[in-house]
């Protein structure tokens, strides 16, 4: 089961601004895509809703956090896409969340960090698990480093230094947008696995909405 964490405190803004921040998520996932073969979205969007619906199942996210502070737009949705860096048409596993350089991504929810890493197209990467849920963030500034503590993502600049094995808590600060891996600009690349099998991070997000927005009624 995932561990209930209490909620950090965050700025005013934060809530208030989830309600256009999710409008911009609906939008990405419906748009931007269609051009390729029906069967391939089909089979996509079958899979996001089995696994969503089973997600849900349970599942209290309203302490939940958004994964990245001075959010400005979503440049990338869940799916087939045209590459922007090779041209060809490929699966994108993740949502993109475009923000200024620097700034920083907060964990979504609670649990432990089981992979560091800075030598793939992801740059330097966290993934934290939290009971059936995986989530990762990549081309964060920073580097994997392997010392006596073990491996350790150190972001001087940004006061961050993660530690594989240590546990986070929702809503805090585990790196800063950078440009690592492969990307054409600042942003933040975000997956989530649910019992290993990917899924819309939008889906998600919809959910902690709706989830939030209940609890403050």
């Amino acid at each position: 089961m995932v561990r209930a964490y209490k909620k950090p405190q965050q700025g005013t803004s934060w809530q208030q601004r989830i309600a256009l921040q999710i409008l911009f998520v609906t939008l990405a996932s419906i748009s931007g895509i269609t051009v390729f073969s029906a069967w391939k979205q089909a089979s996509v969007q079958a899979q996001n809703n089995n696994v969503a619906r089973t997600a849900q199942e349970g599942r209290q996210w309203s302490e939940a956090s958004f994964p990245v502070e001075n959010f400005q737009r979503y440049t990338s949705p869940y799916g087939y896409r045209k590459s922007p860096t090779t041209g060809r048409v490929q699966f994108h596993r993740g949502l993109d969340f475009a923000a200024p350089l620097g700034s920083y991504i907060r964990n979504w929810w609670g649990g432990k960090v089981v992979g560091l890493s800075d030598h793939t197209a992801c740059g330097t990467m966290v993934v934290i698990q939290s009971g059936e849920w995986q989530h990762i963030y990549c081309h964060l500034k920073g580097t994997v480093q392997r010392t006596s503590d073990g491996l350790v993502m150190v972001d001087r600049g940004g006061g961050i230094r993660l530690r594989k094995g240590q546990r986070v808590e929702t809503g805090r600060r585990i790196g800063r947008v950078g440009m690592t891996g492969r990307t054409t600009g600042p942003h933040l690349h975000w997956e989530l696995k649910y019992e290993g099998e990917h899924l819309d991070p939008a889906l998600v997000l919809r959910e902690m909405y709706n989830q939030q927005q209940a609890a403050t009624q």
